[in-house]
């Protein structure tokens, strides 16, 4: 197995979508990493050579914020938005739907799984 920004790539899959099981990586951003590396897409990830999953390795860590640091970066923003009670803020507190979705029905994902409510049955 390969390791690439702390993260065990499976061997035995193309490179492109061995590289989307990084955080902060997707399908795009792969296609763009191969392209500028001069990978083939059809290559995978057990096939490469120890000199190309380096130059992999260190693409990555200098052009793109990926795991711990993407994750971190994405907390302290809604941390901020939570101290200065921004609207979104708010709902993200309450753990409510953040972008003006509908809550009177739906939005089980964010609220959870359904509470009966007791005497409330007209």
């Amino acid at each position: 197995m390969a390791r690439i920004a702390g993260v065990n790539i499976p061997t035995n899959k193309r490179v492109i979508i061995a590289l989307t099981y990084i955080h902060g990586i997707g399908r795009t951003t792969a296609v763009e990493i191969a392209d500028k590396l001069g990978i083939d897409h059809k290559t995978r990830v057990q096939d490469l050579t120890d000199e190309e999953v380096l130059r992999i390795r260190e693409t990555i860590d200098e052009d793109h914020m990926v795991e711990g640091d993407l994750r971190r970066d994405t907390a302290m923003n809604i941390k901020r938005l939570m101290d200065l009670r921004s609207y979104r803020g708010l709902r993200h507190r309450a753990g409510l739907p953040v972008r003006g979705q509908r809550t009177h029905t739906n939005a089980r994902t964010r609220k959870g799984k359904a509470k009966p409510i007791a005497g409330k049955k007209k």
